[in-house]
């Protein structure tokens, strides 16, 4: 007799995205923009922002139409979605956030080809009920920025002696701080990745 899988609760979608299933540390999806503006705390959440909102915004509307979208066209579809959604926080933060903007630089559009948020349209949102898609958004997105923010936060603290979040100096080791300028390189933030992943399968075990 087939073994019927038990369909998962809302409560297990949304920490599937922040434990067992996080997206940076396990999947290891949307690598790019997190190593290159996770040089700061501020602009990693900024970016850990930005990718939340598409994300769940284009996984709830993918499950919404995905009785009526052909099976064969599903990815092109999949990407003007993802699109309108990037285009709207794009003109938002470049009208309300300019500096944060600057920052980010082209990352913010290139989060149109983001291939987290397009596998979750694909692997997820595409199969389930809106308010399913909508959980699994929330929790993969959450899981994104908690894992970017901590990044950008590491990364800034040796590299420059200070951690910043909201625009806002929230740690100074001072000017006799003497910084590793390593950890604000490409270089330091592979490293500092991997640090986090040892860590995550050591002491966070799952599965």
């Amino acid at each position: 007799m087939a073994r019927v899988k038990k369909e998962k609760t809302l409560k297990e979608i949304f920490l599937n995205g922040i434990i067992e299933e996080n997206p940076i540390l396990v999947l290891m999806l949307g690598l790019c923009p997190l190593l290159a503006v996770s040089g700061t705390a501020n602009d990693a959440f900024g970016m850990g922002v930005a990718t939340i909102f598409v994300l769940v915004c284009s996984n709830l509307l993918v499950s919404l139409v995905r009785n009526f979208v052909p099976h064969q066209i599903r990815v092109p579809i999949f990407i003007v979605i993802i699109s309108t959604f990037v285009t709207i926080i794009d003109l938002t933060m470049h009208g309300y956030q300019p500096e944060l903007y600057k920052n980010l630089g082209i990352f913010v559009p290139l989060i149109v080809v983001n291939c987290m948020i397009l596998g979750r349209s694909e692997a997820f949102a595409f199969r389930h009920r809106p308010l399913q898609a909508l959980v699994d958004g929330l929790g993969m997105g959450i899981g994104f920025i908690l894992v970017i923010t901590t990044l950008g936060a590491i990364r800034e603290i040796f590299g420059n002696g200070t951690i910043t979040l909201f625009n806002r100096e929230l740690v100074s080791l001072g000017k006799n701080y003497q910084p590793a300028l390593l950890f604000i390189m490409p270089p330091g933030g592979f490293l500092t990745l991997g640090f986090l992943m040892a860590l995550k399968k050591k002491y966070w075990k799952t599965g």
